[in-house]
């Protein structure tokens, strides 16, 4: 969940600049119930995700994050630099998508996005609810 706040608010802060009059982002839990599983819906206006990008989304080490964000991230060689220091950046390392799916998938859930370019994106969590699946190791 954290992962895609952070998304929804890093896009949402480049997208409409740094004047502070955002658009709110919507976090809406869809848990009735009758339903099958619990749902997380988190709504940005942060201009969106182009469709040549989506299936990009899930690799690992894809960020549309400015490249100088990586720079004092990755492969710094500074003798400033520490492996544990206090600044951690927003977004920019391209890991935070794809293990969160996989997070959701191990418990028995999923995590979608839909984006339309230009305007902003949706963000689907599907969490099974407790007690009608088992953990999907192999016996």
């Amino acid at each position: 969940m954290l992962e895609l706040l952070k998304n929804s608010m890093r896009a949402t802060v480049d997208w409409h600049g740094e004047s502070g009059d955002f658009p709110k982002i919507k976090v809406i839990i869809a848990d009735g119930s009758s339903n099958e599983d619990v749902v997380i819906k988190i709504a940005d206006q942060g201009g969106g995700i182009g469709r040549s990008n989506m299936t990009k989304i899930w690799s690992y080490l894809f960020t549309t994050a400015d490249p100088a964000i990586q720079e004092g991230m990755v492969g710094s060689n500074s003798a400033l630099s520490v492996d544990h220091g206090i600044d951690s950046p927003l977004a920019g390392l391209g890991y935070g998508l794809p293990i969160s799916r996989s997070y959701c998938r191990y418990f028995g859930g999923d995590l979608s996005i839909m984006s339309m370019e230009g305007y902003g994106t949706d963000a689907f969590v599907y969490l099974t609810r407790l007690g009608n699946r088992r953990e999907p190791v192999p016996i």
